[in-house]
This record gives C-alpha cells, structure tokens and sequence, in this order.
C-alpha cells in the first residue's frame, strides 16, 4: 500500500511540474513547425457503444537542430504579394505546444465517432531580410499566436471485432477553424500577414484516411499493433497548399503487472513539399553587386511553385508507459481511467534545410463514461 501511496504521488508530482512548466516557458516557433505522432490506442480504437472516452493530451515538439549541411536559410512565402523570395529568412528555433481535447465515442460496438480539438501555442522567431535589412545582415523578428487550430472530425468502423484483435479503418474532416489570418506586429500598412506555416489553421479542409491494427500476442499481456494514415490539405484562399503527409507506426505494448504497460514503437512520417501560387524572387548575398538592396525578381510571372524547404522525412523510436489507474486504485473516479507518457527520439531524419525536429514529447489522460447502457 505504501508503494503505490508513493507511486501515486510521483504521478500527481509529474502532473504538477508538466503543466506548471508548459504554462512559463517561453514558446518560440518558426516556419515549418511540425509535431509529434505516436500512436495511442484509446485514440485509435472504436470504443464500445455507449461509451465516451475523453483523451486530454500535451504535446510538446521542438524544433531547432541544423543537420550536416544546412544553413537553416529558407524562403520568405509573401501572401500579401503574392511572392516567394528564396534565401530571405534564416530559422533559429521553433518550439510547438499542443494541448489536445480528443472525444471518442461508440455508436456501436463497431462504429465510433471521434472529435478531436487541438489548442496551439505558437510563437515564431527568425532572422528576417537576409540581403536586405541592417545591413544585409537581417533582422531579428518574432511574433506569435495562441489559440482554437483545425478540428479534426473522424468516423471509425472495426471491420476486424475479437477478443484478440481489431482492424479499425477511419476517414475524417479537418475543418478550417483555426486563425490563418493573423498579422505580424506592424501597425497600419506595415502590418503582414504571417506566413501561413507559423498560422494556427491551414485555412483550408483537409481529408484523411487511417487504419489502425491490433493482435494479443498473448492474451492481456503483450499485443503488437500498428497504424497508419494519408492527409491531403486543399488550396487555401492565399494560394498555399499544405504537402501531403504519409504516417505509419509500429510496435508492441506488454503489461508487466495489472496497472503498468509499457510500450515500444517506431514512427514514420513523410510530407511532400507544400506548394504557393506567387511570383518568385532571391535576395541577395555579400557577393552580388549592389548589395545590400531589394530582393532581385527572377519570375513576375504568378505561377505554381514548390516550397523547397518545407516537406519532411523522419523517423523516430517512441519509448512510453500507461498506468491504469483503475487497477491501482479501486475508486470510482479512477474506475476506465489512465495516464500514458510517450518521448520520440529522432533516429533518421531530412527537412530539406530547414530545421530539424528534436526529441518530443507527449504527456496525456484518459477517462472512459458510460452514457448509454446497452440493451
């Protein structure tokens, strides 16, 4: 008994320090931000019908390495102007925050119905007018945006139901409900709109199709499982369009005693570059003439083009615990209730120069309720 008083505390000590420490950091995020995926079974799965499983879950995502190579210098995406200006901004760091509200519930013992509602802390810091500003130098900018991002609207059917194993397929909705409209700090006509990779929403639907996989290797001991998915982003009004992104993940959780099971995955993501509609210029570098000056046109013409330093491969290894609460503590409030803890350390990774995703992280809850009994 005294172990798990002990146990008990260090989770609500855990609790404590993780959302103390997220709410007093600095967040600085930059172009390209990206985040963390791994897969957690509450989220994937149908629940039975009847039955609401509430996931609450942090995730935290920084993003502030330079592979072998790279500058971090990347283009500048204009959406006021319509201009793509190649070797504009050099990133310093991005450091994403997502807290997300994920509601699954089951229509029935196959059929589920999923809402998931992210809040996004973003802030964005670069060098800025490489070429152009303080000498050629750049300048130092930085502004941010804190609030609702993209819903995500998920139907789920388990074509596979046993009691050792589940296929579960999905096909859902991102409804552009996040702010991509947001300005930079200027005031009046100086006044920018942020480019749309550091915006809150992608200001546009999107589509996804999923599956997810499980098998008890041994019967509630140890299961294999993975997951996979396909988005595609369509055209906003400002002429940009978000890459497709591929996931596939995979791995074992094995319960070692009734409240704790620990799990082991590996995580694949690739996203095709994004696109914009614009015209294309470069700044200039110390070795052209005239410099420091106004960026040099090379195409007025308003045509498609591919951002070249968005678009991603990376792969990752996920280490992470559960604890059942209900098995530690007998209690109502605790009764269909878990904690889970997951890190994703980087083992392969390419972000056509920009920066690269470090070690991530992700802390959440879970709590089922029955609504309706079945009959």
């Amino acid at each position: 008994m005294a172990g798990k008083r002990l146990i008990l505390g260090f989770i609500l000590s855990l609790l404590l320090v993780v959302f103390s420490w997220s709410g007093a950091q600095p967040a600085q995020a930059s172009c390209g931000s990206v985040t963390c995926f791994v897969v957690i079974g509450s989220q994937q799965q149908v629940s039975p019908a009847g039955v609401l499983t509430v996931n609450g879950f942090y995730n935290y995502t920084r993003q502030g390495t330079l592979l072998n190579g790279t500058s971090g210098v990347i283009p500048a995406v204009n959406v006021d102007n319509r201009q793509m200006i190649l070797g504009h901004h050099r990133e310093l760091r991005t450091i994403s925050q997502t807290f997300t509200l994920d509601l699954n519930y089951g229509v029935t013992d196959r059929l589920g119905l999923e809402v998931a509602v992210p809040y996004l802390r973003r802030r964005h810091q670069h060098v800025d007018g490489l070429g152009e500003a303080n000498n050629g130098d750049g300048a130092l900018t930085s502004f941010s945006d804190n609030g609702i991002g993209d819903i995500f609207i998920n139907a789920k059917y388990n074509l596979l139901p046993s009691l050792s194993s589940m296929l579960v397929t999905g096909f859902g909705v991102y409804v552009p409900t996040g702010d991509h409209n947001q300005k930079t700090a200027g005031l009046g006509a100086t006044a920018e709109t942020m480019e749309p990779t550091g915006q809150l929403g992608r200001g546009q639907f999107g589509l996804q199709g999923s599956f997810y996989q499980m098998y008890e290797v041994i019967p509630h001991r140890l299961s294999q499982f993975s997951s996979g998915s396909y988005r595609h982003t369509f055209r906003n009004n400002f002429g940009y369009q978000f890459g497709d992104q591929f996931d596939f993940s995979f791995g074992a959780s094995l319960v070692t005693v009734p409240w704790l099971a620990l799990t082991n995955q590996f995580n694949y993501r690739y996203m095709v570059h994004d696109s914009f509609r614009g015209s294309l210029a470069q700044s200039l570098t110390p070795s052209d003439p005239g410099f420091p000056d106004e960026a040099t046109v090379l195409d007025p013409t308003i045509k498609n083009r591919a951002v070249p330093t968005t678009g991603s491969t990376y792969f990752a290894y996920s280490p992470g615990f559960q604890i059942e609460l209900g098995e530690l503590v007998k209690a109502s409030l605790t009764e269909g209730a878990s904690l889970y803890f997951y890190a994703q350390i980087p083992v392969a990774r390419d972000f056509n120069g920009n920066l690269a995703q470090s070690t991530s992280f992700i802390f959440g809850m879970t709590k089922s309720f029955q609504l309706i009994k079945p009959s």
